[in-house]
């Protein structure tokens, strides 16, 4: 083994928790190597609503190593207009500010190169930087680049690297989709990996970066009483539902080719769906959950057409950008099933469109009824469906177990009750990363836990073939709905938890 290869080895290790001598568990940090980032698509969206946040953050709050960002798009800036524009993102749309004394920390980290300085600009700028961080006092820096970029853009992307012969030991972390099918994935993986090794690539999913989703892993793992009933013998279905209220925002160009299903199902929803339905890893380490994933995405059962209603909002295709008589789906729900063990005979319902009623995201666990009531009719026994545990995926990391309870007063009537926790409950609530921060963070340390592999995105689309062949008809939903009539029809005799019949406890 390489030193090189020892040195990742030692870092995947270090980001397990191991016992302190007082007998309790201490995460170890891994050691920061001082990295220079490169942002490709500097001044988009995605750079604009959470990347450029997200970095400034790591750097102020010492969660990060001392870094160097460098901005790269087609527009053309000065070092000081960029960081101007990056001030300006984080002012308006950041989720964390930062404070005058903060900025002022951050802000020599930033500087900027136009596209058309193309590899031998880029490669100068970085080879600067990397000498600001010591690389010529013998310093280890790393490189780590963000492809945030539409995916047939991020191919000239990783040309451009590799020309620039900046690709020996960096890290490149990847925008969704990766691929519209399985023949693009099979192309674009097979293309990367000419320039990158599998351990360089991290394929991100904001979703697997939200404290909620890891919050599974603990909930399911670590718990005795919730383990032994996690299978087809206690639960009747699952339920994933992630409703957005917003409509394209400017994005037909992306959203036109694209669709619901292949912007969010394969690249979010069915990465959630593996957290909850995977067998217990071996150890807590990338490798060990990776296959335990991979293993859920090989059970799935091929996605037919009739297990999925597609819909589109009305007023779709009067979108600037969009054909008057389109396709595309901007909603989609649909019936999933796990060929294996644990999960036969388990429908895991999955929903998720634009300009719906509500912008939310919930995982539902609906568990199986008792076999037989004691309680005299009248008194509400099952009136209000079966006993749910709810997750909800928004920063606020929110957790709910639902049962029936006896209403107080004379005679036996029951209601539904809930259990309810939230971290911003806890005296630990500021600790909470932004999901981006997250997973910027743990590419920084190779960590590769909450990353996808080349493996389980081309299960993915291999599942994908009968409904991307043959798609259903799109059927016409009123915008702030919750989706076309017929979603009743797939979940029957079940309902679906969104809207919520009882609301979150503040």
């Amino acid at each position: 083994m390489d030193d090189e290869a020892k040195a990742e080895r030692l870092q995947e290790a270090q980001t397990i928790a191991y016992p302190s001598s007082s007998g309790g568990n201490k995460r170890k940090q891994p050691e920061h190597d001082p990295t220079v980032v490169v942002l490709f698509g500097a001044t988009g969206d995605l750079s604009r609503r959470k990347l450029l946040c997200g970095l400034g953050y790591l750097a102020v709050s010492g969660l990060g190593p001392d870094m160097r960002v460098i901005g790269t798009s087609l527009d053309d800036m000065t070092d000081e207009q960029f960081r101007e524009f990056a001030r300006t993102a984080i002012d308006e749309v950041g989720a964390r500010k930062l404070t005058d004394e903060q900025w002022k920390e951050f802000a020599p980290d930033l500087s900027y190169v136009n596209t058309s300085a193309g590899p031998e600009g880029l490669a100068k700028a970085v080879a600067e930087k990397e000498k600001e961080l010591g690389a010529d006092r013998g310093q280890r820096v790393r490189r780590l680049f963000y492809l945030s970029v539409p995916p047939k853009a991020a191919t000239s992307v990783i040309s451009t690297l590799s020309k620039a012969g900046l690709t020996e030991g960096s890290r490149v972390i990847m925008e969704k989709p990766f691929g519209e099918d399985l023949e693009s994935a099979l192309a674009l993986n097979a293309e990367v990996h000419k320039t990158f090794k599998e351990k360089q690539i991290f394929r991100i999913d904001h979703f697997l970066g939200k404290e909620a989703a890891q919050n599974i892993l603990a909930f399911r793992f670590a718990n005795g009483l919730f383990e032994p009933i996690w299978n087809r013998n206690f639960i009747d279905h699952v339920q994933i539902d992630v409703p957005e209220s917003l409509g394209l925002d400017a994005r037909a160009a992306f959203y036109e080719p694209t669709g619901a299903y292949k912007d969010m199902v394969v690249t979010h929803l069915f990465q959630v769906m593996a957290f909850v339905a995977m067998e217990p890893p071996t150890a807590l380490e990338p490798r060990a959950i990776s296959e335990e994933k991979n293993k859920v995405f090989r059970s799935l059962e091929p996605i037919q057409s009739d297990d999925v209603v597609r819909g589109q909002y009305i007023g779709y295709r009067h979108e600037e950008g969009v054909d008057p008589e389109s396709d595309t789906e901007t909603f989609i729900a649909l019936k999933a099933r796990i060929d294996n063990w644990r999960w036969a005979g388990v429908p895991f319902y999955l929903r998720t469109g634009k300009r719906m009623a509500s912008g939310m995201r919930i995982i539902s666990i609906a568990f199986k009824e008792a076999p037989k009531s004691m309680f005299p009719a009248g008194s509400g026994i099952g009136q209000q469906g079966p006993d749910h545990l709810t997750f909800d995926l928004a920063d606020e990391s929110k957790v709910s177990l639902s049962f029936y309870g006896k209403r107080p007063g004379p005679g036996m009537r029951l209601e539904k009750l809930a259990m309810q926790f939230s971290t911003e409950d806890t005296d630990r609530a500021g600790d909470v990363l932004e999901a981006y921060e997250r997973l910027i963070l743990d590419a920084m340390h190779g960590d590769h836990t909450l990353f996808t592999t080349a493996e389980g995105i081309e299960s993915l689309w291999e599942r994908s073939i009968p409904l991307l062949d043959d798609p259903p008809p799109v059927k016409l939903y009123e915008p702030g709905s919750w989706g076309p009539n017929s979603i009743h029809q797939l979940i029957a005799p079940n309902a679906w938890r969104l809207p919520f019949e009882r609301a979150w406890h503040d």
